[in-house]
């Protein structure tokens, strides 16, 4: 991780995102101080890994077998003891 200078990151920017692009990290400073961080981004969301999750999810609550949700029972019991 390499630390360089707000002035100079804002001369360098194309370059060090380049670099950033590449995998490095680095972070700009301001009178020796960190202050921002260029990392380079999470790929995007494996759609197929969330679909599976999901049912995973939806399988657990179909085995809980808890029944229908009551808002109603739900907001009495969040207003329990309130003046």
């Amino acid at each position: 991780m390499q630390e360089i200078g707000a002035f100079e990151a804002k001369n360098k920017l194309a370059a060090l995102l380049d670099r950033v692009q590449q995998g490095e990290e680095i972070v700009i400073t301001r009178h020796g101080k960190a202050v921002a961080r260029l990392v380079p981004t999470v790929r995007g969301i494996d759609q197929s890994q969330a679909r599976a999750a999901v049912e995973r999810i939806r399988a657990r609550a179909r085995n809980l077998k808890a029944g229908a949700f009551d808002w109603e029972a739900c907001k009495a019991d969040r207003d329990a003891g309130r003046p």
